[in-house]
């Protein structure tokens, strides 16, 4: 008896399943907002192959800022073929001296391939546990998605690294831009949830360009 009402499930399911709708992709339409879905799809009749491939990656970065570092990026944004799909890219220089401060992608973990130079990186765990090593080119590291991490350039010439995410947008938020950069972050508020002084706070305001 179970053995036919299992084929009887079975079979009796096989047409919604043949008949359900399948799309290959969803190419972003940038014109449109980004929802936490993605992006809307653009008509399939306006898709072409420049959806599905990116050169922004042939030249440096202009590291010329207070970092001395410059990501291009390779999301759905800039990327439309990768909306939909859990996966993205971005293009990492680093400067002699350059370093990406402590920040997290809410959205995708990463994975960094050292492609030129010498990089220090690491992540802090949810436990205060800190991971960090030293990586020449062709090594690889990953950043589990959410965890504070940073890159520092620690070898004499320029570094340079390839970065993937499982996420066609994958957020970005660095720790201090955020505290000192803003301009509605009151500095008393500030103070006291980082132990800093005044002076202190003011000073990596007028570094960051933060007010309040």
């Amino acid at each position: 008896m179970l053995t036919i009402l299992f084929l009887f499930l079975l079979f009796s399911s096989t047409p919604f399943s043949a008949n359900a709708a399948v799309q290959d992709f969803c190419v972003a339409d940038p014109t449109l907002p980004e929802g936490p879905a993605g992006y809307s799809c653009k008509k399939p009749a306006s898709v072409t192959v420049n959806d599905f491939t990116f050169s922004g990656f042939e030249k440096a970065g202009n590291t010329s800022n207070i970092i001395k570092a410059a990501v291009t990026p390779a999301f759905a944004a800039q990327f439309p073929g990768v909306n939909g799909l859990g996966i993205s890219t971005a293009r990492l220089d680093l400067a002699p001296g350059g370093v990406v401060p402590l920040h997290t992608h809410p959205g995708g973990t990463e994975l960094l391939v050292v492609t030129e130079g010498c990089i220090q990186a690491g992540f802090i765990s949810s436990a205060n546990t800190v991971y960090y090593e030293i990586l020449a080119e062709g090594d690889v590291m990953v950043f589990p998605q959410g965890l504070l991490h940073f890159q520092i350039n620690v070898g004499d010439g320029n570094a340079v690294a390839i970065v993937s995410f499982n996420s066609p947008s994958p957020g970005l938020q660095i720790t201090s831009i955020a505290l000192f950069g803003s301009k509605n972050f009151p500095s008393s508020i500030i103070e006291k949830v980082t132990f800093l002084d005044d002076a202190q706070v003011k000073k990596l305001k007028g570094v960051l360009g933060g007010t309040g």
